[in-house]
């Protein structure tokens, strides 16, 4: 490997680690505008998405480049093809956000009926796990990697644990109809950011380690990563 070459996957890859910093504060922000009732939190989220829109086309331009004009093999190539595909995951995250911003934005005229618990619980949860799987992919640390991918589970059952409450106080009050609405989408949403920081932790695997671990982890994320 040239030193020009390995200056640019250098470059590369810092690119890729700015942006999940980018999407880490779209999903705060959007959680603060739920928790807090903040229409304004809610615009930016919603403005920024283009900022991170544009940073992904550039990745991929940048990564199809090298690939074409490079010809990597092992370990290089690895890293590229799992850098794009971590790109793809984090401008859905950021897209997801962005649904949870809209969430609240609309929410935000209203008083919420019951204490903000389960949300900034799985909110944690989430960002916990887009900030170590980002960690992972920087460290090529595989055991973080899995770490993160086996804690998808504690989202899953958060989000169908909160659909199940929600469910009840719609059958009990129909007012509150939009509203629960409002609050599953918002879960379903964080449970998508932690399929997602999972399958960025099974890029990294494959990039450290060449393996391909999504058939691993049981039918679910098999069928979400296909």
């Amino acid at each position: 490997m040239t030193q020009h070459f390995g200056d640019q996957l250098e470059s590369f890859r810092r690119q890729l680690v700015a942006m999940g910093a980018d999407v880490e504060r779209q999903i705060r922000l959007a959680i603060e505008a739920v928790v807090d009732a903040d229409a304004e939190k809610a615009r930016q989220v919603i403005a920024g998405d283009a900022a991170i829109d544009q940073r992904e086309v550039k990745n991929e331009e940048d990564g199809i480049l090298l690939l074409a004009t490079q010809q990597p093999v092992a370990v290089d190539l690895r890293l590229i093809v799992a850098a794009l595909r971590i790109n793809s995951d984090l401008e859905r995250i950021a897209d997801h956000a962005v649904n949870i911003a809209e969430c609240a934005e609309r929410m935000s005229t209203k008083r919420p009926f019951k204490p903000w618990v389960d949300i900034p619980m799985m909110a944690d949860v989430a960002r916990g796990m887009l900030k170590d799987s980002l960690d992972a992919f920087v460290r090529r640390d595989t055991a973080l990697a899995l770490e993160v991918c086996r804690r998808d589970d504690i989202l899953d059952e958060k989000n169908k644990g909160l659909i199940r409450e929600l469910l009840t106080y719609m059958a009990e009050n129909p007012s509150l109809i939009s509203y629960c609405i409002e609050i599953m989408s918002v879960s379903k949403n964080l449970e998508r950011v932690g399929d997602l920081a999972t399958n960025i932790c099974e890029g990294t695997i494959y990039f450290v380690q060449g393996r391909v671990i999504k058939h691993a982890l049981g039918p679910k994320h098999a069928e979400r990563v296909q």
